[in-house]
């Protein structure tokens, strides 16, 4: 009994005692000024869209720059408000720390794919589906779609496949280009290897795909990767291929 009595007073102290550091350790002086402010810009391999100088500008435009301002008046759910509603950036977080300073990070949005059909239009689709804004200039090398792309076709069809080869090592280094023809099959353009790789319709592409990998290593690795101008993956179980003409 004593001792459930002494690890009780024990439990009580050490709340008490956490209670308390945290509450000075989050205590600021009073008018504190902001002396620094950290901003970090997440997934710029992928991207690369957004400046630091970007966003302070953004900021400052706003009248809410927070270097100089007392922290108690700096309102750090303003400051992502204002950062997430850039038309690039996906998600925005702030905080201050008791040193004086205000941290700012944000996600940017990523692109999966660029489009560039045969109506002139080109953009970048990106990881939540939607498609970013003109302005958007990506950094990082993305597999170029063309041919008879409509937006909603993008927007769901070409969403699923982007993601995947965002995923996939392999074919993210593979495929150079998606080409969609007026039935909305698709035939693919490999970086290794001249030929062109028939998908037929976007369904069942991780199998077609994955069969052609097994293929490529047990089969092109033995006949050399320029036998064949065409592999068709459109039907079930079957990998119909037709030989280079001399």
């Amino acid at each position: 009994m004593i001792k459930k009595i002494f690890l009780f007073i024990v439990m009580v102290a050490l709340t008490a005692y956490l209670a308390i550091a945290v509450t000075a350790f989050n205590r600021q002086p009073a008018d504190q000024t902001c002396r620094d402010v950290e901003l970090v810009i997440k997934d710029t391999a992928y991207a690369g869209f957004i400046t630091k100088e970007e966003l302070k500008t953004m900021l400052r435009r706003k009248g809410i720059y927070p270097i100089g301002k007392k922290m108690e008046r700096i309102s750090t759910k303003t400051l992502e408000k204002v950062l997430g509603a850039h038309p690039l950036i996906d998600e925005a977080e702030c905080y201050k720390t008791p040193s004086g300073k205000v941290c700012a990070e944000v996600t940017q949005r990523v692109p999966l794919l660029r489009v560039m059909n045969d109506k002139g239009e080109s953009y970048y689709l990106d990881n939540k589906g939607t498609i970013l804004p003109p302005e958007a200039k990506c950094v990082a090398h993305r597999a170029i779609v063309t041919g008879n792309v409509e937006k909603s076709f993008a927007m769901r069809d070409l969403y699923k496949f982007g993601v995947f080869l965002q995923n996939n090592t392999f074919w993210n280094a593979q495929i150079e280009q998606v080409h969609v023809l007026p039935n909305h099959t698709v035939e693919l353009i490999p970086r290794v290897g001249d030929h062109t790789i028939y998908l037929g319709k976007l369904e069942r592409f991780e199998d077609k795909l994955s069969r052609l990998k097994a293929f490529y290593r047990k089969g092109l690795n033995q006949v050399g990767w320029n036998k064949y101008s065409r592999i068709s993956l459109e039907f079930d179980n079957q990998i119909i291929c037709t030989k280079r003409e001399n």
